[in-house]
This record gives structure tokens, C-alpha cells and sequence, in this order.
């Protein structure tokens, strides 16, 4: 999903192509078709091929991979993804990205909580 999402729209071969440890061509295949019957995903003919696109709103795919990342890794708490994303990025932040991560947590205390 996330290569498609970063593309906008791809083969079966490009999203292989994009896979860091790459399965099957037929394998590639097979998870595209699940994810459109599962309405994940659309496709369109294109030539001699199908073409493939994400369904969803790139915002809300993204809540929902965030939701199920934390629910996955980090017992759905949200400061524990935070503590581990800010050291997993091997580099110090700015003093521009502490100020909004700052506004960021105070909209979010008058807020309840929420952003």
C-alpha cells in the first residue's frame, strides 16, 4: 500500500521493483488482488496491463497504518511510538522542529488530549 500510495498509481512490476526484499512476481500479484477485493485498492487497464491505485484518501490510509502501528508495536500508546521515533532517526532535531512538536503538545493538552 505504501508504494502505491508514494506513486499514486503502479504495475505489479513497478511495485515489485520498489520492494526492498523482493517476493514473486506472482506473489505481488496475488496481494494486489486481495487488496482490491478488499476495496483497498482499484485497477485499470493500461495497455497490455493493469494499472493500480489506492482507494482511500492518502490522510486516512495514513491514520490507519499509524493506528495499526501502534496498536502493533507499541501497545497502542502513543508517547512510547513517539519516544521511539524521535531516537530512530539517528539525527538530532532542529530547535524549528522541537518549537512545533512544542505547539503541537499544547494544542493537544487544551484539546484533551486530541489534536
Amino acid at each position: 500500500m505504501d508504494i502505491l500510495v508514494r506513486r499514486g498509481r503502479a504495475t505489479a512490476a513497478e511495485v515489485l521493483e520498489d520492494l526492498p526484499d523482493r517476493p514473486s512476481y506472482s506473489a505481488v500479484r496475488s496481494m494486489l488482488r486481495l487488496l482490491a477485493e478488499k476495496g483497498y485498492v482499484r485497477y485499470e487497464w493500461d495497455g497490455p496491463r493493469y494499472v493500480f491505485l489506492p482507494t482511500g484518501d492518502p490522510a486516512q490510509l495514513q491514520r490507519t497504518a499509524v493506528r495499526h502501528l501502534l496498536k502493533t508495536f507499541f501497545n497502542d500508546s502513543a508517547e512510547s511510538a513517539v519516544v521511539a521515533m524521535l531516537g530512530a532517526s539517528g539525527k538530532s532535531l532542529t530547535d524549528e522542529e522541537l518549537d512545533r512538536l512544542a505547539k503541537l503538545i499544547a494544542k493537544a493538552r487544551r484539546n484533551g488530549g486530541r489534536l
